[in-house]
């Protein structure tokens, strides 16, 4: 009788940490060009010519800390993420529907209309992995060229209401619209915002 109750203790706990390990903790602080990884901005400094709206970031998530770098070209929106060390991790760039596969698109909305009667796509984003190219001037040279390639891959913030109640979910999805992953996501970080 004992070793029943100690084996479901383990079991609920188990079953608990699964469940929140897909929940993104994720929280981004404002920091000043000098806090930035320098060979990260060595990297970069190519490709920073005719930008605005330069800014440097640190985002804090559950498991790991990385340094990001927003700016504005050639109209476009880009968020290019690093490591502590200075390694490129991906660049991103903000897309609208129209700039994505007519084919893709439709299998993307069509994973989001089985899930949600109602929702709505907060913002989408074009995605050039690190991991999925040769090295790291060909990830940059390709995501600053817009190209659309097979390695590419979509991410989306969509706010959907549940039986559970209202949420925001991240939604991770492949060059053909093939579902990836989905995170829970939490709202922006209002901290500087004085009532």
């Amino acid at each position: 009788m004992r070793t029943c109750k100690t084996l479901l203790t383990l079991l609920l706990l188990f079953t608990g940490t699964a469940l929140f390990s897909q929940v993104k903790y994720e929280r981004e602080y404002r920091i000043r060009q000098e806090q930035f990884p320098s060979a990260a901005l060595e990297e970069m400094a190519p490709f920073l010519e005719d930008v605005r709206r330069l800014r440097f970031y640190r985002e804090i998530d559950s498991s790991r800390s990385s340094y990001e770098m927003k700016f504005r070209k050639v109209r476009l929106n880009y968020s290019v993420e690093f490591t502590p060390q200075g390694q490129l991790e991906d660049v991103e760039i903000e897309v609208r529907p129209i700039d994505i596969p007519n084919e893709s698109w439709g299998r993307i909305l069509e994973h989001l209309n089985t899930l949600y009667p109602k929702y709505r796509v907060r913002r989408i984003q074009q995605q050039y992995p690190r991991s999925a190219f040769p090295d790291v001037p060909s990830t940059l040279k390709n995501a600053f060229q817009n190209l659309l390639l097979p390695q590419i891959r979509y991410e989306l913030i969509v706010q959907a209401r549940t039986p559970e109640g209202p949420g925001q979910y991240e939604y991770l999805f492949d060059s053909e619209g093939g579902f990836l992953l989905k995170r829970k996501s939490l709202p922006p970080n209002y901290d500087h915002v004085l009532y």
